[in-house]
Protein backbone atom coordinates (compact mmCIF):
# COMPACT_ATOMS: atom_id res chain seq x y z
CA UNK A 1 0.00 0.00 0.00
CA UNK A 2 1.62 3.36 -0.92
CA UNK A 3 0.94 6.65 0.95
CA UNK A 4 1.37 10.05 0.06
CA UNK A 5 0.77 13.42 1.14
CA UNK A 6 -1.16 16.15 -1.07
CA UNK A 7 -1.62 19.64 0.30
CA UNK A 8 -3.67 19.11 3.20
CA UNK A 9 -5.06 15.53 1.77
CA UNK A 10 -3.80 12.37 2.62
CA UNK A 11 -4.02 9.79 -0.37
CA UNK A 12 -4.20 5.95 -0.37
CA UNK A 13 -3.47 3.77 -2.92
CA UNK A 14 -3.70 -0.20 -2.94
CA UNK A 15 -4.49 -2.58 -6.21
CA UNK A 16 -7.83 -3.49 -4.95
CA UNK A 17 -8.65 -0.59 -4.53
CA UNK A 18 -8.75 3.01 -6.33
CA UNK A 19 -7.11 6.12 -4.99
CA UNK A 20 -8.70 7.27 -1.44
CA UNK A 21 -8.80 10.97 -0.35
CA UNK A 22 -9.44 11.87 3.49
CA UNK A 23 -8.79 15.08 5.01
CA UNK A 24 -5.87 15.26 7.78
CA UNK A 25 -7.12 16.27 10.57
CA UNK A 26 -5.25 19.26 11.76
CA UNK A 27 -5.21 20.20 15.77
CA UNK A 28 -7.95 22.56 17.36
CA UNK A 29 -7.05 26.06 17.75
CA UNK A 30 -8.02 26.77 21.09
CA UNK A 31 -5.32 29.82 22.09
CA UNK A 32 -8.27 32.24 21.77
CA UNK A 33 -10.17 29.88 24.68
CA UNK A 34 -6.95 29.86 26.59
CA UNK A 35 -6.06 33.11 26.99
CA UNK A 36 -9.87 34.48 27.08
CA UNK A 37 -9.98 31.51 30.18
CA UNK A 38 -6.58 32.72 31.95
CA UNK A 39 -7.84 36.28 31.90
CA UNK A 40 -10.75 35.69 33.69
CA UNK A 41 -9.01 33.51 36.21
CA UNK A 42 -7.44 36.26 37.28
CA UNK A 43 -10.47 37.24 38.87
CA UNK A 44 -10.94 35.85 41.90
CA UNK A 45 -14.71 35.33 42.25
CA UNK A 46 -14.60 33.79 38.68
CA UNK A 47 -11.58 31.19 39.82
CA UNK A 48 -13.26 30.36 42.45
CA UNK A 49 -16.91 29.16 40.61
CA UNK A 50 -14.58 27.86 38.00
CA UNK A 51 -13.00 25.49 40.57
CA UNK A 52 -15.93 24.66 42.05
CA UNK A 53 -17.80 23.95 38.75
CA UNK A 54 -14.93 21.69 37.83
CA UNK A 55 -15.30 19.36 41.46
CA UNK A 56 -19.12 19.29 40.71
CA UNK A 57 -18.29 17.96 37.13
CA UNK A 58 -15.59 15.72 38.06
CA UNK A 59 -17.41 14.22 40.70
CA UNK A 60 -20.83 13.71 39.03
CA UNK A 61 -18.60 12.00 36.35
CA UNK A 62 -17.12 9.60 39.09
CA UNK A 63 -20.54 8.52 39.88
CA UNK A 64 -21.58 8.21 36.33
CA UNK A 65 -18.76 6.15 35.99
CA UNK A 66 -19.05 3.74 38.89
CA UNK A 67 -22.44 3.06 38.17
CA UNK A 68 -21.37 2.30 34.26
CA UNK A 69 -19.16 -0.22 35.95
CA UNK A 70 -21.49 -1.48 38.10
CA UNK A 71 -24.16 -1.75 34.98
CA UNK A 72 -21.27 -3.78 32.90
CA UNK A 73 -20.13 -5.91 36.00
CA UNK A 74 -23.93 -7.24 36.42
CA UNK A 75 -24.29 -7.71 32.83
CA UNK A 76 -27.41 -5.24 32.53
CA UNK A 77 -27.55 -3.42 29.03
CA UNK A 78 -28.33 0.00 29.09
CA UNK A 79 -31.74 -0.60 27.54
CA UNK A 80 -32.74 -3.22 30.17
CA UNK A 81 -31.76 -0.47 32.80
CA UNK A 82 -33.68 2.09 31.00
CA UNK A 83 -36.83 -0.48 31.63
CA UNK A 84 -35.90 -0.99 35.03
CA UNK A 85 -35.50 2.64 36.01
CA UNK A 86 -39.15 3.89 34.00
CA UNK A 87 -36.62 6.18 30.99
CA UNK A 88 -36.22 6.20 27.46
CA UNK A 89 -33.13 3.83 26.67
CA UNK A 90 -31.69 6.82 24.74
CA UNK A 91 -31.40 8.99 27.76
CA UNK A 92 -29.67 6.26 29.38
CA UNK A 93 -27.25 5.81 26.56
CA UNK A 94 -26.50 9.67 26.65
CA UNK A 95 -26.11 9.80 30.45
CA UNK A 96 -23.60 6.91 30.39
CA UNK A 97 -21.29 8.53 27.09
CA UNK A 98 -21.42 12.09 27.48
CA UNK A 99 -18.55 13.44 28.59
CA UNK A 100 -19.84 16.00 31.42
CA UNK A 101 -23.33 14.28 32.01
CA UNK A 102 -25.78 16.37 34.73
CA UNK A 103 -27.87 14.23 36.01
CA UNK A 104 -30.54 15.08 38.65
CA UNK A 105 -30.04 12.80 42.17
CA UNK A 106 -33.89 11.17 41.88
CA UNK A 107 -32.20 9.71 38.57
CA UNK A 108 -28.81 8.99 40.07
CA UNK A 109 -30.97 7.07 43.11
CA UNK A 110 -32.91 5.22 40.45
CA UNK A 111 -30.05 3.61 38.66
CA UNK A 112 -28.18 3.11 42.07
CA UNK A 113 -30.94 1.54 42.92
CA UNK A 114 -32.11 -0.71 39.65
CA UNK A 115 -28.19 -2.08 40.41
CA UNK A 116 -28.60 -3.16 43.97
CA UNK A 117 -26.79 0.10 44.83
CA UNK A 118 -27.19 2.83 47.24
CA UNK A 119 -26.11 6.37 46.91
CA UNK A 120 -23.88 8.00 50.16
CA UNK A 121 -22.27 10.81 51.07
CA UNK A 122 -18.94 10.44 52.06
CA UNK A 123 -17.41 13.48 53.95
CA UNK A 124 -13.47 14.50 53.16
CA UNK A 125 -11.34 14.77 55.74
CA UNK A 126 -11.92 16.31 59.01
CA UNK A 127 -10.32 19.46 58.37
CA UNK A 128 -11.63 19.75 54.94
CA UNK A 129 -15.13 19.79 55.95
CA UNK A 130 -16.84 23.43 55.77
CA UNK A 131 -17.96 24.93 59.10
CA UNK A 132 -16.39 22.71 61.20
CA UNK A 133 -14.36 24.02 64.36
CA UNK A 134 -11.50 23.54 66.43
CA UNK A 135 -11.46 22.53 70.28
CA UNK A 136 -10.35 26.20 70.30
CA UNK A 137 -13.71 27.90 68.82
CA UNK A 138 -11.35 28.99 65.81
CA UNK A 139 -12.46 27.98 62.37
CA UNK A 140 -10.04 25.42 60.56
CA UNK A 141 -8.29 26.11 57.31
CA UNK A 142 -10.26 25.22 54.03
CA UNK A 143 -8.40 22.98 52.17
CA UNK A 144 -9.05 22.87 48.32
CA UNK A 145 -9.78 19.62 46.47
Amino acid sequence: MAKRCVGATLAVASKQRSVIAMPTTSPLDTSLHERRRAQRMRNAAFRKAYERAAREIAQTDQVIRELDSLRVDLGISKAELARRVDRNASSIRRLFTASHARPELPLVAAIADALGAEVRVVAKRKSARRGSKAGTGRKRPRVAA
